[in-house]
């Protein structure tokens, strides 16, 4: 037989043949998808991330949710090495590894940090909530920015001839405090100034709020506590003999409230009674507190670079450590997270130190050297970690190291201000 006669086609009218290029063209039209891919498969797939990424799987589609099984022995089997497998619900042990995945990124992982300028002056004061950051204090504005893009996607004024001091926000609103008085700047576009409190001549020093109540500490010692949709101060708290100079509210709304004494003072505006006061062995004064809801622990920031940690439970200091040489200004950690405490200061070192016992884990600055500037919207520079008990602190340009005025920690990132018109976001990987 010839090759001519071996490989001939088929006739035209040859059934066999027409079923076959008619499979063969819908084959060319239908793409294999994710979604067409059966269990087993996607099981054997999944056996090569980590269970951080399949974390992230989960959020695909129904279907991928569903392996949700698969995925827990894959966990047991990698990542316990245990035949027994802990009865924990699978959000717990995600949560967990996440937490996980953030200690280990800011203790060791590589970063860089983005700039960008952000106001026309300067911006002393960051908070970051839900993928935004919000910045001010100095040009009479506060901006929200996007976490992503970092471009401005709100804007509110600060009325004129009274200054910005402090600001906290959340989805619906933001709440300033503006010289003595309190601000709210609805989302929706209103804006609404309580009226002068008791002793207004007096200077407001630090704000926070917990609805539907906020609270203002003063420079004569005490805090008032004003009901927002009132707009009227309810309670008049003397907590100090010193002007107060920080504070937090807990979840079940004790006030803490520390000053330049060095002293920190809880009180319960139900029972307008003081709980108890904390005492420090700095006599410089308090500059910054953090509570920790997950673990009851209590953080603050002292003025001669002390950071201390009490237990609210028992109201015993756990540790003091002096961290750095200078004023700390900021102490954060991200929510739920009970491992590390970032800590920024006048000397502009990022440290992160370890919640239980105040060791320091990691010290960070930002280097010089510019790795990209896309579209000259920020600028990306190379992060560089110094070694354990780095003492040659003043040989680092101040450049790589401004004073670290305000800090907020989000999953794997830092947000810093440095009382200048720029804003630095610390990504770690």
């Amino acid at each position: 037989m010839s090759k001519r006669q071996q490989f001939s086609p088929p006739a035209a009218n040859d059934p066999a043949s027409t079923a076959t290029a008619d499979e063969r063209k819908k084959s060319r039209r239908t793409q294999t998808t994710a979604l067409s891919l059966d269990h087993d498969i996607l099981c054997m797939i999944f056996a090569f991330l980590d269970m951080f990424d399949l974390v992230r799987c989960t959020l695909v589609c129904k279907t991928w949710l569903f392996s949700s099984s698969s995925l827990r022995e894959f966990h047991r089997r990698k990542l316990m090495g245990s035949s027994e497998f802990p009865k924990k619900p699978l959000r717990v042990i995600f949560a967990e590894m996440a937490m996980e995945q953030h200690r280990l990124a800011l203790q060791d992982g590589s970063f860089h940090v983005d700039q960008w300028k952000g106001h026309s002056t300067t911006a002393a004061q960051c908070r970051m909530k839900m993928g935004t950051v919000a910045t001010g204090v100095g040009d009479k504005v506060i901006r929200l920015w996007s976490v992503n893009s970092y471009r401005c996607i709100e804007e509110y004024s600060v009325p004129a001839m009274l200054p910005l001091v402090d600001f906290d926000f959340d989805e619906s609103k933001i709440v300033g405090l503006i010289g003595s008085r309190l601000c709210i700047w609805r989302r929706n576009g209103k804006r609404s100034i309580f009226s002068s409190p008791e002793g207004a001549v007096v200077k407001g020093s630090c704000m926070r709020y917990f609805d539907p109540e906020a609270m203002v500490g003063y420079d004569d010692g005490a805090i008032r506590v004003f009901d927002m949709y009132s707009r009227s101060c309810s309670q008049i708290i003397r907590m100090h003999s010193a002007p107060v100079t920080c504070l937090c509210v807990s979840e079940d709304q004790l006030i803490l409230s520390g000053s330049t004494s060095g002293s920190i003072t809880i009180s319960d505006p139900y029972s307008v009674q003081q709980v108890t006061t904390l005492r420090s062995s700095d006599g410089r004064g308090i500059r910054t507190l953090c509570l920790n809801p997950s673990s009851q622990l209590l953080f603050a920031g002292s003025a001669v670079g002390y950071t201390y940690c009490w237990d609210l439970r028992t109201r015993k200091q756990l540790w003091g450590k002096r961290v750095s040489p200078n004023v700390i200004y900021s102490v954060q950690h991200m929510r739920g997270d009970r491992s590390t405490l970032a800590v920024g200061g006048i000397d502009g070192i990022l440290r992160f130190v370890n919640q239980n016992d105040g060791t320091i884990v990691s010290s960070c600055i930002m280097e010089d050297k510019l790795i990209s500037s896309p579209s000259g919207s920020f600028q990306r520079r190379k992060g560089r970690r110094l070694p354990d008990n780095y003492l040659n602190i003043d040989i680092i340009p101040t450049s790589a190291r401004p004073s670290i005025t305000c800090l907020a920690v989000g999953m794997k990132k830092v947000v810093t201000t440095h009382n200048s018109s720029d804003i630095r976001l610390w990504k770690f990987t």
